[in-house]
């Protein structure tokens, strides 16, 4: 709180709804851009020749915009004040989809840090998540879904479904809510056959065998498994909450949440046994 709104001269900041960009949340995430990619070393030019930027724009025009190489303007400024344009002047959700584009590009922790603190000020509903932008704003939730993601020992294949599953919740245009709780249902089950050994075991053996070879407490595996209701048929894992026809995100954010809460949980326990 600035000194104005400590005198009551301005009202302090609220959060904003999902489809509000305001100027200065639009204006404070380009800025954002520039102290993260635009502005570092070799990017605009290397010693005294073009820098990063040429690659970059054509993977950027090849994957995001999708027009012809040709319509690349000459020159790093060009280039980059061209992108100025359009992240000033497009809509809100295309901000999001741009910010996206460059991370899938530059991967790069310290633009998700930089642009996570812009979001974080501002009061934005969103933030980013590896290489996603997801209506999740609390710091622990976050942490607990990186942590999940980033997985690239024996439990990537537990990581793979929970990006999946980030990735249906968090799209703008045409969430899957049904789909999303499938892959987080999906994450926990790969958990619990690779910590059993047990490619084949439904959710509910493997839980069992957890509980009776890795000391699962019985009320932690009797909640989970009420909790989650699963049913396996012919299609592979079922959750019976998945028939209800107003599943929303709300529902898909919770799944996610606990589902990557309780893999975390379940690989810390192998890591320390």
């Amino acid at each position: 709180m600035n000194f104005s709104q400590r005198k009551g001269l301005s009202m302090p900041p609220t959060r904003l709804r999902p489809d509000q960009m305001p100027p200065d949340l639009r204006a404070s995430l380009w800025n954002a851009l520039h102290l993260s990619l635009w502005d570092t070393d070799g990017f605009l030019f290397d010693r005294g020749n073009y820098g990063a930027i040429i690659k970059f724009a054509r993977e950027l025009w090849f994957h995001h915009f999708k027009l012809p190489f040709s319509n690349i303007p000459t020159g790093p400024y060009n280039i980059l004040k061209f992108l100025e344009q359009h992240f000033l002047n497009c809509r809100w959700n295309e901000v999001y989809d741009f910010i996206e584009a460059v991370i899938s590009i530059r991967k790069s922790d310290r633009i998700s840090n930089v642009v996570n603190g812009v979001l974080e000020r501002e009061l934005a509903a969103y933030r980013l998540i590896s290489g996603k932008i997801a209506e999740i704003t609390d710091m622990e939730e976050i942490a607990a879904l990186d942590e999940a993601l980033r997985s690239a020992d024996r439990f990537a294949p537990v990581s793979a479904h929970f990006g999946r599953a980030l990735e249906l919740l968090s799209d703008r245009t045409t969430p899957d809510y049904r789909n999303s709780i499938k892959e987080s249902i999906s994450a926990v089950e790969a958990a619990a056959r690779i910590l059993t050994d047990k490619d084949t075991a439904t959710l509910g053996d493997a839980l069992k065998l957890l509980e009776r070879d890795h000391d699962l407490h019985r009320a932690l595996k009797d909640g989970f498994s009420k909790l989650y209701g699963y049913t396996s048929d012919e299609h592979g894992i079922r959750h019976a909450m998945l028939e209800e026809p107003s599943l929303g995100a709300a529902e898909a954010k919770f799944f996610l949440l606990s589902c990557t809460s309780f893999a975390n949980y379940l690989r810390t326990r192998a890591s320390a046994a």
